[in-house]
């Protein structure tokens, strides 16, 4: 992995780099929804955050000299860096991960998906990122087919004050999500390598999460089982280390808006994943959405974007 600088990304084609920073994005992230299950218990989620970006913060340090990408930067870009923290690798986490004691896991994959859209938004707004009309309707087609997948989960949840809470913590993790988002694609802009902006990104979220957990007066233990920490483990390199890297590079390369479609391909997957591991049973319901997440997706990577 060498640094690369982007510079604002066009409506072009995808090259055959694109195509694999993409499946792989999509791939490790589907399995994150099984292993943040896993890591759901006795350990408050802010201290298992913290435990996951404590184990993932020195790999990408080191991967970042391995490939020569520098580690030294002015004050004003570690602010810069700071931001990413905040944004991507804490606010992020600890809203969705607090939203799960609220709501069902499908409607989080909804909420989640929502940053197809979310995205769309705030890059035309400030990236100057044009708005192709072809990619809203299929981060719409996409949308509306996760929400069908997961309809029989969320209509058998009571919408009362607890699930109304669990959707605004949600929402707000999907919003920062995005904002992170922003924040990764100007750093490509100017020149910043990803690779160095992942690394102390999360050198700052960690830190973020650890001031949050001694607010929430939350114990720093760990779960002696096998499940919590080969869980742990997964979410803090391939989860974290691989899948950013993978995502923001895809990000800068082909915009925010379609980089985002993966937002909505990942919890699709992980029902493909949960088949075979939870007995997932599919209804006809699950099938259309199936159809349209898939339509969703032609459109999103069609040659010619609007």
């Amino acid at each position: 992995m060498t640094p690369t600088t982007i510079s604002a990304p066009s409506a072009r084609a995808f090259a055959p780099g694109d195509f694999g920073l993409y499946a792989g994005t999509v791939l490790v992230w589907s399995t994150t929804w099984i292993a943040v299950k896993y890591q759901v218990g006795s350990v408050d989620p802010q201290v298992s955050i913290l435990w996951r970006f404590l184990l993932a913060a020195p790999v990408m340090f080191l991967v970042c000299m391995i490939a020569g990408s520098p580690i030294r930067f002015p004050l004003r870009t570690h602010l810069r860096f700071a931001a990413l923290g905040f944004f991507l690798f804490s606010t992020n986490f600890i809203l969705f991960y607090n939203a799960a004691a609220y709501v069902v896991s499908g409607l989080l994959a909804v909420i989640f998906s929502l940053a197809s859209i979310i995205n769309i938004v705030l890059a035309v707004l400030f990236l100057g990122e044009p708005l192709r009309p072809r990619v809203v309707l299929g981060a719409a087609l996409g949308l509306t087919g996760v929400a069908l997948m997961f309809w029989p989960e969320i209509s058998g949840s009571a919408l009362g004050m607890d699930a109304l809470k669990g959707l605004g913590l949600g929402f707000l993790g999907s919003l920062s999500f995005c904002i992170g988002n922003m924040i990764s694609a100007k750093s490509q802009r100017q020149d910043i390598p990803v690779l160095s902006a992942n690394a102390w990104g999360v050198f700052y979220g960690a830190i973020v999460n650890f001031c949050a957990a001694l607010v929430a007066g939350s114990a720093f233990t760990i779960e002696p089982t096998a499940r919590y920490v080969l869980a742990l483990l997964w979410l803090a390199i391939p989860g974290s280390v691989l899948a950013f890297w993978m995502y923001l590079a895809l990000l800068g390369r082909i915009g925010a808006d379609r980089a985002a479609y993966t937002t909505v391909l990942s919890p699709v997957l992980a029902l493909l994943v949960s088949t075979f591991v939870e007995d997932y049973r599919w209804s006809a319901l699950a099938i259309v959405g199936l159809v349209l997440v898939a339509a969703g997706n032609v459109l999103v990577l069609r040659r010619k974007a609007a």
